[in-house]
């Protein structure tokens, strides 16, 4: 009788993130069963009543896949970060997050004083007439109180630590997890340390199906609810900003089976640099004016350029935050 493999230990972080990536671990649905069958959960915040100070009594290395999922905000974050690499063999970069900074990355358009001022002092619905925030370290009478601290800028996991791979989305899909893991499983030669998994390395736009057509320009870009999409033509054909030309391909394009445009979730390809300067350039190549004014007039009708363009990527761009 063949012998059973040992079980590997798997384990789930979530740090600066919604919560989705979590969830989508939960969505193999039966599958479940499989990845339960060849490895134990031995640390998962959300669904184990595991401690921290169970995962420091780890030996170096104990577990074997590690998907860590949200940016590094806060102090706690960098903490665990550094804590499950020392823990484990493979490290994964889990989600928009983790792998680029993601949604909180934005935060990097103002600075912690910033955020502070406007949430604790500004805000319409706060009373603070004594202005007071959030101190990280508080002493009462039953001994010292802490939280984490609150950092300036948000940061990518690899910004951080060693990160072995990444796979990209908000959230990854699901059918990509369970293809890398079951190549983990099944000691498949894996790629290259420091690869981005579960994706693939071309552009959106070489596999969404609409309809593109040669010299196309455009002379007025619209908000989606600002025109009726004919469901068949390319979105920035439309005038219909869309991250395909910056985003790699890997989800299925789903948004845009959606009739919705790409959002920009899995990240640039590896070919280009930074995603705003990719679509900078393809907005460039279509705009059909030639005078200073008239293009400055179609440039103005894309609202919140920056904020659209690395929506999920900021913290890992060229210029990675306002500048002070």
């Amino acid at each position: 009788m063949e012998e059973s493999k040992p079980k590997l230990n798997l384990a789930v972080y979530w740090a600066a993130a919604c919560g989705g990536c979590c969830v989508s671990v939960l969505d193999v649905h039966e599958k479940l069963f499989d990845i339960t069958a060849a490895a134990d959960l031995v640390f998962w915040p959300i669904a184990l009543d595991t401690k921290y100070k169970d995962v420091e009594a780890m030996p170096d290395n104990f577990i074997d896949i590690m998907l860590y999922n949200g940016a590094v905000r806060n102090s706690e974050n960098e903490h665990l970060a550094k804590l499950l690499r020392k823990k484990s063999k493979l490290l994964i970069a889990y989600g928009s997050c983790a792998h680029l900074g993601g949604i909180p990355g934005l935060a990097n358009f103002s600075t912690r004083e910033d955020i502070f001022r406007r949430v604790y002092e500004e805000s319409e619905s706060v009373i603070n007439p004594e202005n007071s925030r959030p101190l990280s370290e508080y002493t009462v009478k039953e001994g010292q109180l802490t939280i984490p601290v609150f950092y300036n800028d948000v940061r990518s996991l690899s910004q951080v630590v060693d990160v072995d791979y990444s796979i990209p989305g908000c959230p990854p899909q699901t059918e990509r997890l369970l293809e890398v893991f079951t190549a983990i499983v099944s000691g498949a030669e894996l790629p290259p340390k420091g690869s981005v998994i579960g994706a693939g390395n071309k552009a959106q736009c070489d596999e969404c199906i609409r309809k593109k057509t040669e010299n196309k320009h455009v002379k007025k870009f619209y908000r989606p609810w600002e025109i009726q999409d004919d469901g068949e033509t390319c979105f920035m054909e439309q005038g219909i900003l869309c991250m395909g030309p910056a985003t790699r391909s890997g989800c299925g394009y789903r948004c845009i089976k959606g009739n919705a445009p790409c959002r920009g979730c899995y990240g640039p390809p590896s070919d280009i640099t930074d995603p705003g300067a990719k679509m900078m350039s393809t907005i460039a190549s279509i705009v059909d004016e030639k005078e200073a004014e008239n293009i400055k007039r179609v440039l103005e009708d894309i609202v919140d350029p920056a904020g659209f363009f690395y929506r999920f990527s900021l913290p890992v761009a060229l210029i990675r935050r306002k500048l002070l």
